[in-house]
């Protein structure tokens, strides 16, 4: 547990309200019951953070789902939160940790490492029994001195130009990664040449992620030998793909990049390499 990848229920806590918190819960299917149920209760001092309207940029129809905003769009919103560089901050989802590892991976991007997921979410919040607020809380805005850290993101170029040098991890169900089935997106299938890693394999059976040993060990078999920095995650939109750039944080793999575009776009045009 540390400041930088993860915080427990019990730590963020004692640090109410010093630290500021951000709650990212979203369903895919119903994208407005995150902001329905944060305003029912959400955890005190929290601010809602929309992963359509606030952590994604405008769908250009050749982009994925969840496309990355423009940086300085995304500061005009962190710039309403009033969060600053000396703030820790707690980022929170129902339960899996999916939601806020992208709004976690998205405050390291723009050079604002002091950020962290709570393990286990809301679900461990309240089954602990722990203090639930509906106020919406007020902060002073802030200009936010953006520092874009563009090692850590993938385009599709870059993928497409490292296509069988670099190690492509992709973090959906077995199912969809092997072409089987596909709830989403129009068009079934992976990335050519790509691994698999189920981002829910990160946890552990409580809903909280495995110990930092273990995660590495899962890792490295994966790996073989591979330098973390050659790896280049990705998903269906680039959210899940976060929980596994976290969970190798975590492990302390790190220098893994993101593809936001995933396979939401990749598929876009039938040109790109693809299995199966």
């Amino acid at each position: 547990m540390n400041g930088s990848t993860l915080v427990s229920t019990s730590d963020l806590e004692k640090n109410l309200p010093r630290w500021r918190v951000f709650d990212c819960r979203h369903d895919l299917a119903r994208p407005e019951l995150g902001e329905e149920q944060y305003r029912e209760g959400h955890i005190p001092g929290a601010l809602f953070a929309h992963l359509d309207r606030d952590l994604s940029g405008r769908k250009t129809g050749a982009n994925g789902r969840h496309p990355l905003p423009e940086p300085q769009d995304f500061e005009k919103w962190l710039e309403k939160t009033g969060l600053t560089p000396k703030d820790q901050a707690v980022c929170y989802d129902a339960g899996p940790g999916a939601m806020a590892a992208r709004l976690w991976w998205m405050l390291r991007w723009i050079g604002h490492d002091n950020a962290a997921v709570l393990d286990g979410g809301f679900a461990r919040w309240t089954r602990e029994g722990r203090p639930v607020a509906a106020d919406v809380p007020v902060f002073t805005a802030f200009n936010y001195p953006i520092k874009v850290r563009r090692d850590l993101a993938a385009d599709v170029r870059t993928v497409e130009s490292t296509l069988g040098k670099s190690l492509l991890l992709d973090a959906r169900a077995p199912a969809r990664y092997r072409g089987e089935q596909e709830p989403i997106d129009p068009v079934a299938g992976r990335i050519a040449g790509a691994k698999n890693r189920f981002n829910m394999d990160n946890l552990a059976p409580d809903g909280t992620f495995k110990r930092s040993s273990e995660l590495k060990q899962d890792f490295q078999t994966i790996l073989q030998g591979r330098s973390p920095s050659e790896v280049i995650h990705y998903c269906g939109s680039g959210v899940a793909a976060c929980h596994n750039l976290l969970a190798m944080e975590i492990a302390g793999l790190k220098g893994g990049k993101l593809y936001a575009g995933s396979w939401s776009e990749w598929a876009r045009d039938p040109g790109r390499p693809r299995e199966p």
